[in-house]
This record gives C-alpha cells, structure tokens and sequence, in this order.
C-alpha cells in the first residue's frame, strides 16, 4: 500500500507521527500514541462509521474467512463485518509499517528488539442472521471459541509476535513463495496484524493455518510452530475432517460413473422428501390400480423434515435427539443426502455448532472385521477413528462433556454379520479395545462416545433389527415431489431447451413419472433421454417403459455385485446363481400376482428357496414395511408395485426363452386358437396373457402385458438382456408379427377401458428407440 506522504507529514510540513485507526480485529495503537484530544476521537470515530462495509449477503464458507476486508486509497483500514470500536482505554500495539521508506525510523530503536503485542481480544465476527440456527440450548449455531476466527487470528498473531524485523521479513518471503495469490507489496508493508488481517482474508482459516504451521516449521522455527499447532488443535482437527468430506462429496457420482462425466453435488441436489412419520417408502399410486386396494399411506407434508434439520429434532420429553435412523426404499438417495448434509457443515452452511463429523460407515468396520479371519483384530473406537483419519490423533476432545459431534453410520445393510444387542458386552469407555460387532453396539447403546449424536441409514429390512429403545426418531426418505423431479432435470443441463424437452417427454407415460419420484430413476431418465435425444426425429413418439424397468434391474442387480458380493467394477459378469435367483424372485412375483396381493412374508420366500435378507435386503428390488403398517409382522413388498409386474413378466418371458415353457397356458384355450397359433408360439404366449388381462378386471394384469410385450421387442430381449441374461448374439425372438396382429385384433373387439392398454402393449413392442 503506498502512503502519500502528505497523509504522513500534514499539509503544513510538519513532522507529525500518523496515527492508525482501529483494524479490522479491534483498536490497535502504539503504546507510545495516545488520543490528543476527545474532538479527534469523535471525528475518527464517525468517519469509521461512514466507511464501514454493510454485511453481505452470503459467506463462502471453506476457502474464505466469510469476511471481507476494504481498503481506501489512505494508510487507515477500514472496518471488515467483525470490526467494532475498541473499548476506551483498551491497551494498543505498535503498527508501524515495516517498509522503512514509510515511516521515521526512531534512531534509538533497536531493529532486533522482539515486536511485542498485547492487543485486546478480538471480537467475534458478526453472523448474518440467515446463518443463526437454535440448538438445542438455544444458542446460535456457532463455531466452538477454539474453532473460530478470532482464536486463529490470535494464534497465528501470537506465533510470530516474539519474531525480529529480519525474522518476519524471512517468515514473509517463504510464505509468499507458496501463495502466488497475495500480492507481495501489500504482505511486505504492513505490521504483523496486517499481515495475518490480509492472509486471512484471501486465504480462509483453513490454508492460513496450515500454511502458517508449514512456513513455520520451513525456517527452523520449530517450537513456535508446535505451539500454534498445541494452540489449534481443535481448529486443525476440524480443517481435516472439512477436506476429507469435501474431497469426498464435492462432486455427486450418479448411478454408473462414466469418464469425463460428472457434476458438483451443490449444483445440481434437489433435497428429497424427508418424513418423520414413515410408511415404507413405497409409492402408492398405480396407473391402473386404484389406490384404496393399497395398505400404503401417503405422507403428510407436515412431517416433513430436512436434512440439515434432523439433529434440531426432539424426543417426546422435549429433549433433543441423540440417535437419528434415516431408511428409505433402494435408490431413493440416503449416500446422497449424507453427502449434502457433509458438504454444508465442511463449507459452515449448516450446524456449525457440530465441532466435528466424523463418517464411520459400516463398510468401514466390515472391512475391519474381514482382516485376519477368524481371529478379528480388537480395536478401540479411538483406534479406529485413528485408522481412517490418521490426522485426527489423539482427540481427547471426544471425552469432553461440552464437546458437540456427530457419528455418521451408513449403510448398515453392508455389515453383513449379525449383532447381538442383549449379551454382547458392555464397554464404559472409548479406550476399550473390542471386536467390531461389540463396538458398534455399544455405539448405538451410548455407552461408547458417550457424548456423539449418532446418525445411522441403511434399507429399512436391515436396520428393522436394531432394537428401537436405541433409537429417538425414525425418519424416512421418501424422493422427489413432481416439483422437485422437474427441478432436478433442469439443474443437471446447461442447454435449457433440452432440459424443458426432457422434462416434458418423461411426462407423456404416467408411470415413468410416477416411478421417477425415485431419484435414481430420475437418473436414468435424465441420462437416457440426454443421449436419445442426440438423434435426429427423436421425441415425437413417447418413450417406452419396458427398458426403464430392465436398466432398473440390471443397475439394482450390479450393485448388489458390487456392495454385498465384492465383484470389481470392470468384472460385473452375472453368474448362473445370480440369474437362477432374479428367476425364483420372479416366480414369487408372479405367485403373488396370481394371489392379488402386493405384499409378502418370510414363508412366502422361504416358499421359492430364496434367502430373505438376499431378496428383502441385498437385491435392490424389495423393501421391509414399517411394523405399523404390517400389524407388527414383518411384511415386505417390491420398491413398487409396478416393479413386481415387471419381473413377474421377466419370469415368463425367461420360461419361455430358455425353457420353451409357456407356463401361462392352463390348457383352456379354444381349439381354433390353438390350431391358428400352434407354430407360433410367442403369439400363443401373449394370447394366454391376454385372456387373464381381459378376465381381470381391477386391472391386476394390465402392466404384466404391457412389460411381457415389451420383453418381445428384439431391443429388450436382444440389445439390453443379451450379455446379462442371455448370452450375446442370441437369435430374436420369432413371430412377432402374428403377436402384432393378435394384438391388433384385439384392440377392436377389447371392452372400451382396455383399448388405450392395448395400444400402449402393442406400442412397446413394436417401437424403436429412434
């Protein structure tokens, strides 16, 4: 900053010493500077009142201090959000520039004399009210004292205050060769307040205080560098928990992760429908069914929560929550919304008053578990916390009874052993060493981080195990409303005309927009549509449903490989086992189609030599409903119902393709029929489904056609199945031009409420993707 020198001396030529108005961090003066007279307080004081900057509007968060420093054209500093008057009286320090050329040198000052401050504390910056959150003690959702700007200021101030002139001028140049982006003049001339006030600014907290230990430790100034890091300690464990979430959820991976294909979770997350009031999850809605045949219930909105808003939640007594379990159907988007929920604490968006978050996710105590088997290493919580953040040694803060923190366990559907919640014993401390099963049950009992909130998710059929006196609200993600769907689709495109075409394709088949309440779906959409409508002429024909429902099945199913199986992501080969085990699902589908029922029980896959947590947990295609809802017994059912007709569907369609089977022929059909289609068996297959379509007429087999048809399509059975459940360049299905003509017939003699499915069957057969 260059000073006129005018601005040093007065107008007249008089040798005058300049006088430094307050910083941004508080009043600091020379010992040796007193105010001449109360008339020039009361000037500096108004002229610092005109020149303040206003708050603004929004704070950055991770990168940045969340405060803005204004400069004038003149040596004073103006006020930054943070700045208040000092109090009168209040001790100042020296700000003499350390530019030599700006101001008299005192002939008797020795150069080498430490430059002692002894300023008063700082104050706290000031939170715009949009950012207050009320805790449960009602108090603002603010930094821990040691985590906040002031404490690193101070520290960071204190480290280099016993430094000499030379010394400060060497700790600036080794700084400066690290952070290009502070400009060299503007560091060099200031005192040491300037220099921290500046670096914090362009910094942030977080690479001052790293860069400051560094810098530190790079010119031999050992001692002060352990003292900033003994003075940080909280502070510095925080910045690492921030830059491991960021790193982690800063960009969203949908679905399958493609190369050179991704996006920033801020700017595209639609925040999901939360409830506190759970019905399974499942949507009730059907094109054909109606809706009072459903045991399911819709949520009211008035129970709806958000994510940043699940630990400001109370018990019945009024006290606030401690354990929080969040389930939902597959796909329906739980990694994401911890991803979020991460994201805004690392970048001080949300729950400030969380001094850490610490994810631990089952997975990562599987993993520990798998080592060394049988003999499972014991550890401590603190040992493991240690292993998967090797920075946040010793963090004795946990033990602390004042100490807010928060446990994420997700994904509890992939600790695959199971828990013994009665007589797994009890560990009073978190120095215990234990096996991984006795650890994670004392975490959720609340003997073990005694003082953490803990937040667990996982798919409803496996977290349904954990006994609910352990849990203080049960919340449930239930997807997008059509608003949020809408929402969605357009944040993830940049061209906004496609994104309005996309919006309003999906929309022309009733259940594709039903079914896309389910973010992953809404996924798929997105994706799918994105890459059709490259091609010329496509989107004057709606969509077909029948490839939604197989990429479904095929995405559900290699995720199982993934998770539960251990199968890398470049060999997701499907064994005879796993396809053996999608066709006893579909028999029970079909068995329950047959019943007219949605739901089923343990006996039921017991029935099809099925293992239930293998369909209810591991397959992606079911769900647990909750007790409520299932009169206390354990009642399960598809993620939704249309899902079920689909795979019933696949089950025929498998018989028929790889069996020869056409296992809806109940040997009733008319003589003419079977004369006229007996060489054509496909038309045969669809003339049986079309008899129980046209004999029901709640309508239980409409969706079953449409998916049967759809399987026909050579684009189905030969582009999208082939490689997954049958091998490649197996030949197409025959006659499926009589199957079109069957069809076709049928829609002029079809009762009228019929006909619009008929067109919709024989549409999915016979329309490409063009």
């Amino acid at each position: 900053m260059d000073f006129d020198s005018e601005e040093r001396h007065g107008n007249d030529g008089e040798n005058k010493k300049w006088k430094r108005p307050p910083s941004s961090y508080g009043s600091m003066k020379s010992d040796s500077e007193k105010m001449e007279d109360e008339e020039w307080a009361e000037n500096e004081e108004e002229e610092h009142r005109e020149m303040s900057s206003p708050l603004p509007d929004e704070l950055s968060g991770h990168e940045a201090t969340g405060m803005q420093l204004i400069r004038s054209e003149s040596p004073e500093t103006i006020y930054t959000m943070a700045t208040q008057q000092p109090p009168p009286g209040a001790h100042v320090i020296d700000t003499r520039s350390y530019d030599m050329e700006d101001f008299e040198e005192d002939p008797e000052e020795d150069l080498d004399e430490p430059l002692i401050t002894n300023s008063p504390e700082p104050p706290e910056p000031v939170e715009p009210d949009d950012w207050v959150q009320a805790d449960d003690n009602s108090q603002p959702g603010r930094l821990h004292p040691e985590q906040d700007l002031p404490h690193i200021f101070k520290s960071i101030q204190n480290s280099l205050s016993s430094f000499t002139v030379e010394e400060l001028f060497k700790f600036k140049m080794y700084f400066l060769q690290w952070e290009k982006s502070i400009p060299k003049q503007q560091a060099m001339e200031g005192d040491i307040l300037d220099f921290v006030d500046k670096i914090l600014e362009i910094l942030g907290q977080d690479r001052s205080l790293n860069h400051t230990i560094s810098t530190l430790e790079s010119i031999g100034k050992k001692a002060e560098a352990n003292e900033l890091q003994s003075q940080c300690k909280r502070a510095l464990i925080r910045i690492h928990l921030t830059q491991h979430l960021i790193r982690k959820h800063r960009v969203i991976r949908e679905g399958v992760v493609r190369a050179g294909k991704h996006n920033l979770l801020n700017t595209i997350y639609v925040e999901p429908q939360i409830s506190t009031c759970g019905n399974g999850g499942v949507d009730p809605f059907h094109e054909f069914r109606s809706q009072q045949q459903s045991t399911l219930q819709v949520t009211s909105a008035d129970t709806f929560v958000g994510v940043n808003d699940l630990f400001r939640l109370q018990k019945d007594d009024g006290k606030p929550v401690r354990t929080v379990l969040t389930t939902g159907i597959p796909g329906i988007g739980m990694s994401v919304s911890v991803g979020k929920f991460s994201l805004d604490w690392a970048e001080l968006r949300a729950n400030k008053d969380l001094q850490f978050v610490i994810k631990l996710s089952f997975r990562s105590f599987w993993i520990l578990r798998q080592r060394n088997l049988p003999d499972s290493p014991k550890m401590s919580i603190m040992e493991v916390i240690q292993h998967y953040y090797p920075e946040c040694k010793d963090m004795k803060y946990l033990d602390e009874e004042d100490c807010k923190f928060l446990i994420i366990m997700d994904s509890f559907d992939r600790y695959q052993a199971s828990l013994e919640w009665e007589t797994a014993p009890v560990i009073n401390d978190n120095y215990t060493q234990a096996h991984p099963d006795v650890l994670i049950v004392n975490i959720i009992r609340g003997t073990v981080l005694r003082g953490a909130k803990i937040w667990i998710l996982g798919r409803r059929a496996a977290v349904s195990k954990i006994p609910s006196q352990f849990i203080d609200v049960v919340t449930e993600i239930q997807g997008f409303s059509d608003e949020m769907k809408d929402d969605y689709l357009t944040k993830r495109f940049t061209d906004a005309r496609l994104a309005e075409r996309i919006v309003a394709h999906h929309k022309r088949l009733p259940t594709l927009n039903m079914l896309a309440r389910n973010p992953s779906v809404c996924w798929m959409v997105a994706t799918v549509f994105e890459r059709f409508f490259c091609y010329h002429g496509y989107g004057t024909k709606p969509p077909r449903l029948t490839p939604f429902y197989i990429n479904i099945l095929i995405f559900q199913t290699n995720r199982r490989l993934q998770f539960y199986c251990g199968i890398a992501d470049n060999n997701l080969k499907w064994s005879n086992d796993d396809k053996q085990m999608l066709a006893k699902i579909g028999k029970m589908a079909f068995k329950m189609l047959e019943k007219k029922t949605s739901v089923f029980f343990e006996e039921d896959v017991m029935e099809c030599d099925l293992n239930l947590t293998e369909v209810t947990v591991f397959s992606g295609l079911c769900t647990e409903l909750p007790a409520a809802a299932s009169n206390g017994r354990r009642t399960f059912c598809f993620m939704h119902i249309t899902f079920q007709e689909f795979i019933a569907a696949l089950y025929v369609f498998m018989m028929f393709r790889t069996e020869s089977r056409n296992i809806l022929d109940s040997g009733t059909l008319s003589k003419v029929f079977m004369s006229k289609y007996n060489s054509k068996p496909a038309a045969g297959l669809i003339q049986c489904a079309l008899e129980k379509t046209l004999s029901s007429p709640l309508g239980e087999y409409d969706m079953f056609l449409r998916f049967l048809c759809g399987l026909l399509s050579p684009t189905c059975h030969t582009t999208h199945l082939s490689g997954v459940l049958y091998p490649r360049n197996t030949p197409e299905v025959s006659g499926l031009d009589e199957v079109q003509q069957l069809l076709e017939e049928n829609i002029h003699t079809a009762p009228g409420d019929r006909v619009e499915n008929l067109k919709e069957c024989l549409r999915e057969m016979t329309q490409k993707d063009e």
